[in-house]
């Protein structure tokens, strides 16, 4: 057995498995907030990268000023999908609201296509070394870059749905949104919100995923792969989550060692995740850390 590949697997796995965590993440919060899956977060990824892509190559932008304007253009994006497209439809049934974030997903992909094109486009040298040497192996710099900023996104989040105002505010509207309202607490501006904060993590997810493999349209697939990271965990889970972003991103770099030392099948990186996720429906439907849903027929 090739040790040394198996735990540079791993280390990757955990890597790439804190960045599906904040994706996933993304997906609980909005659902947290409006009972309603968004089916177009794997675009909201790619806008990000997109945005943070052309501020550096067409305007000249240093990278870490145009890392901070694109998640300031999608705070704004987010609020404005929220406001213009979503809020008219309060009180609609839920399959109404999907399917409008559906539409949502189809309208981006295809805008995307029209301004920026179907090729993959790569960022311009933004480390002075693209790899760094960490007790032996070798981790790509944006993977740190990475790593790095899912824990702080990570605390951020902690700090904000304990501590402020506003967090409160959401988990309020989660448990309840008739007594948050009643209660004084702006129910659209949670929801706003909610969308806001999922969309600037979502950029932040893209411009780390663009970095080490380039930008391009197919990066929205991301919120496919996410998704079963989403229900291993709980779909009303935070901390369910970051669990199953871990065991995915792990899973899928375990399944492309055993692949390709013992199997040789193929495509098993791409396949093992929704054999995992078939697996936790069939023994706890609600996922790791769910919460279940009982009621009286």
């Amino acid at each position: 057995m090739n040790t040394s590949l198996l735990i540079q697997l791993l280390v990757n796995g955990v890597i790439v498995g804190m960045l599906y965590g904040i994706v996933a993440m993304c997906f609980v919060l909005i659902y947290k907030s409006t009972q309603v899956v968004n089916f177009a977060q794997g675009e909201f990824v790619v806008l990000g990268a997109w945005v943070c892509l052309a501020l550096v190559v067409n305007m000249g932008l240093p990278f870490w000023l145009a890392f901070l304007f694109s998640l300031v253009f999608m705070m704004v994006f987010g609020i404005l999908v929220q406001v213009v497209l979503l809020r008219p439809l309060l009180g609609e049934p839920v399959i109404s609201v999907i399917m409008a974030t559906i539409g949502l997903s189809i309208f981006m992909q295809a805008t995307m296509n029209w301004i920026f094109g179907n090729n993959a486009v790569r960022f311009p040298q933004v480390f002075d070394r693209g790899t760094m040497e960490i007790a032996g192996l070798n981790v790509e710099t944006a993977y740190l870059m990475s790593f790095v900023l899912s824990l702080v996104v990570m605390g951020l989040f902690f700090w904000f749905f304990q501590y402020s105002r506003w967090g409160l505010a959401m988990r309020a509207t989660a448990y309840n949104q008739q007594i948050a309202q009643s209660l004084g607490i702006s129910v659209g501006r949670v929801f706003a919100m909610a969308w806001a904060i999922s969309a600037v993590v979502s950029g932040i997810a893209g411009v780390v995923i663009g970095l080490v493999s380039a930008v391009s349209n197919s990066l929205a697939i991301i919120g496919i792969k996410v998704f079963p990271a989403v229900i291993v965990g709980g779909l009303d889970s935070i901390v369910g989550a970051i669990i199953g972003g871990l065991t995915i991103g792990i899973l899928e770099n375990l399944a492309e060692f055993v692949d390709g030392q013992y199997l040789h099948i193929g495509n098993m990186y791409s396949v093992a995740p929704f054999y995992v996720l078939l697996i936790i429906l069939m023994i706890k439907p609600y996922g790791l850390l769910g919460t279940p849903d009982i009621e009286r027929v």
